[in-house]
């Protein structure tokens, strides 16, 4: 049956790769011919204004400009320069990557622990066929609290080049993904656009999320101005001390808040297209911490009065205790609901209208 309604399309073998770890939110049939046909949009249970959506034939990936003109394979040149001396993210260790290693401990190739299709992101990222996750191995931030300490505080997975990350982006587009979604990028930026260039080259045309813990410099968003669609920071906390304690760096607030106003600058509010998937704009993360350490007052009236009362904020109430957080109470036990509700009176009071 489902042959002839392909007209005789052969049905495809429905994990690409072994470590595609999908999970089903309900009855998925994949077909790869050039994308994968699932349940329709109406079903997946998204909502959004449609104030905020664009025509799909209006779109295209801001980095596909940047190719024609040359721009794109410059920037890939100067970011290698930049880790001569690296301050690719805003620890700005400084050193010459390849030579030494900096606190990410990634040299100049990057390593990535996992990728493939995922149905657990925010609705307009992971739409009903999913978000093109790419894991990279490493992170420039310390958590202690770390939902995913195999990954960020561990260097798993193989090194992966310009070639091959360009047939991973390119093999998640023939996947039918909505996105191709860079989790953990600061540390590796001059790598994402070496194999940015190529999967480009090749036919590439998804829109790229920068998905990132918020530390990031202003040396590495100047090169990715006009490259990435949709930035997905974090907002961790408000107080510096905070940030220092639980993620051993220096100047979290400010460091992040000067990002995500570049971010906003450059890409703008969160638009979609008809059936509710991101094509552009910034979408920013706050994970509410037990105890009020996370600062949410201070992270939503950021939002709100500086950046814009329409940014896309996802709320997040998922906290457990994970890698080392029993060493720093109240990180040893999980989100109240009290908790969460606070934080979320607290979104509303500050006047945000769009959360997730």
């Amino acid at each position: 049956e489902l042959r002839s309604k392909l007209r005789g399309s052969s049905l495809a073998e429905i994990l690409v790769y072994a470590e595609w770890k999908l999970r089903f939110h309900s009855l998925y049939t994949i077909l790869l011919y050039g994308q994968i046909c699932f349940s329709t949009p109406s079903s997946t249970g998204l909502y959004f204004s449609r104030q905020w959506a664009v025509r799909m034939k209006s779109f295209a990936p801001a980095y596909k400009k940047l190719l024609r003109s040359g721009e794109l394979t410059q920037r890939a040149r100067i970011a290698r320069q930049h880790q001569k001396s690296c301050d690719l993210c805003a620890r700005y260790c400084r050193v010459d990557r390849s030579e030494t290693l900096g606190a990410c401990r990634i040299a100049q190739t990057a390593r990535i622990a996992s990728y493939g299709p995922h149905h657990g992101e925010e609705g307009p990222l992971r739409g009903w066929r999913g978000s093109g996750t790419i894991f990279f191995s490493s992170c420039n931030l310390h958590c202690q609290y770390c939902q995913n300490s195999d990954i960020s505080q561990n260097i798993n997975g193989p090194k992966v080049g310009p070639d091959d990350m360009a047939v991973i982006m390119l093999r998640m587009q023939s996947a039918g993904c909505h996105n191709i979604n860079l989790v953990s990028p600061s540390h590796v930026v001059a790598e994402i656009l070496d194999g940015l260039v190529l999967a480009a080259e090749n036919g590439l045309h998804l829109p790229l999320v920068f998905n990132t813990g918020g530390y990031d410099s202003m040396e590495a968003l100047a090169l990715l101005d006009g490259v990435i669609d949709i930035y997905m920071p974090d907002m961790k906390y408000s107080d510096p001390a905070i940030g220092l304690r639980l993620s051993k760096v220096r100047n979290y607030p400010q460091v992040n808040r000067e990002a995500v106003r570049e971010m906003h600058r450059q890409v703008g509010d969160l638009v979609m297209d008809s059936n509710g998937i991101a094509q552009r704009g910034l979408l920013v993360r706050h994970l509410v911490l037990p105890g009020g350490l996370a600062g949410t007052a201070g992270a939503v009236e950021f939002l709100a009065q500086e950046i814009s009362p329409h940014t896309y904020l996802n709320l997040m109430d998922q906290y457990y205790p994970a890698y080392r957080a029993n060493e720093y109470p109240p990180l040893d036990r999980r989100l109240t609901r009290r908790e969460f509700e606070e934080a979320l009176a607290l979104a509303h009071a500050a006047g945000l209208t769009r959360l997730d």
